[in-house]
């Protein structure tokens, strides 16, 4: 898994706080480092660049039983690039540039294609174009032009993956396989995103409450059932404390965290 998910030559300071508290509770998305400069109309950003942001987001697609599709996870670490742009064609060349490092990855620029509609949408303050694409037949990220609505001279350029999904495509490994490695078929996969997911949240401090970042730790940890405690979680919650923190370093250390989540289910 590690070879899968490295990530090299990224400042480890770079990620946004988990804990985000503006319109979202919880980071879901890295291109909310540039709030200030396409909402606020301030010429500056919380981050610019290459970000590999870890999110927690509850709106993957599921199958009519509530399990999450192979291709989503409840956490997950959102690679991106956004920077504000002077031009239309800064949009263009960062997509050129995309293309460079999905070659240096193994993915052929041939098998890449780009779709869409050049539809605008708005949202509050916010208008955008959004494209996709994909790599074969399988989803891998979109290339978004933003914009602030009253100020149109102020754009942006996000374009996102998620790391999980591009190693999968390149591995074309199974999905479970892939994510929880020899912890796959262990547990119901359900159970192990939670446990995963709260290692993130807990790890960053954030721990469960009836409302605000807690709320989302509450509802996690609401998803592993109390077998799982009878029989030990510890390894599975060293993998995934393992894998965060190649991304950004945790606040709180590993035998805290699964303290806490023995502490919280077995107590419900």
């Amino acid at each position: 898994m590690e070879d899968a998910f490295a990530v090299r030559g990224v400042p480890r300071d770079e990620c946004i706080p988990l804990r985000w508290g503006r319109e979202t509770e919880l980071a879901i998305s890295a291109v909310q480092a540039l709030d200030p400069f396409l909402k606020d109309g301030r010429p500056v950003t919380y981050r610019s660049g290459f970000l590999p942001q870890p999110v927690v987001r509850f709106t993957g697609e599921r199958d009519r039983n509530g399990d999450l599709l192979d291709g989503y996870l409840t956490s997950f670490v959102n690679i991106s690039r956004v920077q504000p742009i002077q031009s239309i064609s800064e949009y263009a060349e960062a997509l050129d540039d995309w293309l460079y490092v999905l070659s240096r990855l193994g993915f052929h620029a041939r098998h890449v294609s780009l779709y869409g509609q050049l539809k605008v949408w708005h949202r509050r303050q916010i208008s955008g174009v959004t494209l996709m694409f994909r790599h074969l037949n399988l989803d891998i990220g979109d290339l978004v032009l933003l914009w602030n609505t009253q100020n149109p001279q102020r754009m942006a350029v996000d374009l996102g993956t998620g790391l999980e999904r591009l190693a999968w495509a390149r591995t074309l490994r199974p999905w479970d396989e892939l994510i929880h490695d020899a912890l796959a078929g262990a547990a119901p996969p359900r159970t192990l995103d939670a446990l995963r997911t709260a290692t993130l949240l807990l790890g960053h401090g954030i721990m469960p409450a009836a409302r605000g970042a807690g709320g989302a730790a509450r509802r996690v940890l609401a998803m592993i059932p109390s077998e799982s405690i009878r029989l030990g979680v510890s390894v599975a919650i060293r993998s995934s404390y393992e894998f965060w923190t190649t991304v950004a370093p945790l606040t709180v250390p590993w035998p805290a965290i699964a303290a806490s989540i023995e502490h919280e289910v077995t107590r419900r």
